[in-house]
């Protein structure tokens, strides 16, 4: 059974954050999603990142929680369906784990994002929705890292995350959603 078939649970009473925005950015600046967690708080998702994968480098960690970063701040930011890669989803499981960091910047984005995982079904994947989610990042002033947003299939960059997301309204449930 799909986890994809539950209901979204209930909206938060709360009121949200501001949504982000960087600091003296332009429209033609980068955004640094890297800047979105302290020091302390980056290193401990990264790490979550490494014990989940013996052997990966450092590097490459980091690399991944980046990304995972970026994709968040994108999804909060927007009412399409976005999906992360394979590899991506690995730094956004680790985010997760951190739940009281997670809450802190979802909060920040402007609402929390939650996580809908699926298991991975070759024949209900549509093969777009990466490529129109590294167009929506970019296009919210990021830059991705295209080794980490290759297919499902490719095995580039091995992680432990078994989520596949496929479904354009499926993989995020932003509560609340954002105004656009």
């Amino acid at each position: 059974m799909s986890c994809s078939s539950q209901k979204p649970p209930p909206p938060c009473l709360s009121k949200p954050a501001e949504p982000y925005q960087p600091t003296g950015s332009t429209a033609t600046a980068v955004r640094s999603p890297r800047a979105l967690l302290s020091d302390a708080e980056f290193n401990g998702v990264m790490h979550t990142v490494l014990d989940n994968n013996p052997g990966m480098e450092a590097s490459l960690s980091a690399r991944i929680v980046v990304d995972a970063l970026a994709f968040l701040a994108t999804a909060a930011g927007t009412q399409r369906g976005l999906v992360p890669s394979r590899v991506v989803d690995e730094g956004w499981h680790a985010l997760v784990l951190h739940t009281a960091l997670y809450q802190a910047l979802c909060a920040r984005l402007g609402g929390f994002i939650h996580h809908v995982p699926e298991r991975p079904d070759p024949g209900n994947r549509d093969h777009g929705s990466v490529e129109r989610t590294v167009a929506a990042i970019e296009a919210a002033g990021y830059t991705v890292d295209a080794d980490l947003w290759r297919g499902p299939e490719d095995s580039l960059v091995t992680v432990a995350a078994s989520c596949q997301h496929s479904q354009p309204d499926g993989p995020i449930v932003i509560i609340p959603k954002p105004k656009g």
